[in-house]
């Protein structure tokens, strides 16, 4: 199993497929994808047996926001 599988339950490429290209994001933007995000996490943290997927929920949750400012630093002042 590769090491975005483990950590994030997908691929990279899965991630920006699935969460960040959509037109979903596009609409109301990646803040708001990553609060919906959060949202599924406080859901899933009340079942048992999900720290697995909380685990890596969040961790898609910080791949989104870390592309997040680096487009923000990226961007002409």
């Amino acid at each position: 199993m590769s090491n975005e599988i483990k950590m994030y339950g997908m691929t990279q490429e899965q991630i920006r497929s699935q969460y960040m290209n959509t037109f979903s994001a596009e609409a109301v933007g990646l803040e708001m994808v990553v609060a919906g995000i959060l949202s599924d996490v406080q859901e899933l943290s009340s079942w048992s047996n999900s720290n697995e997927r909380v685990r890596q929920q969040l961790n898609i949750a910080k791949f989104i926001l870390f592309r997040i400012m680096d487009e923000k630093t990226a961007e002409p002042a």
